[in-house]
C-alpha cells in the first residue's frame, strides 16, 4: 500500500521517510501546509517522484485516519472521575 515509505531507526530516528531520501513525511505535510503544491516539491526536489509526495499525504492521513484527540481537560476528567471511584 504504502511501498515509496519506510522507517528505519538509524535515519532520522526512525521517523517515516521516502524510500531511499532522507525526506520525511512530516516535511512533505509542512511543505504542503506550507501552500507548496506537489510540483512545487517536485521541481525543488528532482529526485522526488509525483507518487513519493501523494503517498506521504496518504501515509499520513492512514496514520491519523482513526486517533482519538484527548485534551488535557478531558484527560483531567476522566482521573478525577477514576480517582473518586477507586
Amino acid at each position: 500500500m504504502f511501498d515509496r515509505i519506510t522507517s528505519d531507526t538509524a535515519i532520522l530516528g526512525g521517523k517515516p521517510i521516502i524510500r531511499g531520501t532522507r525526506i520525511s513525511v512530516a516535511m512533505i505535510l509542512e511543505w504542503i501546509a506550507s501552500g507548496a503544491s506537489r510540483d512545487d516539491i517536485l521541481r525543488k526536489h528532482p529526485h522526488l517522484a509525483a507518487e513519493d509526495v501523494e503517498q506521504a499525504a496518504s501515509y499520513a492521513a492512514a496514520s491519523i485516519r482513526n486517533d482519538v484527540l484527548l485534551t488535557a481537560e478531558g484527560a483531567c476528567e476522566t482521573l478525577r472521575f477514576r480517582v473518586a471511584d477507586g
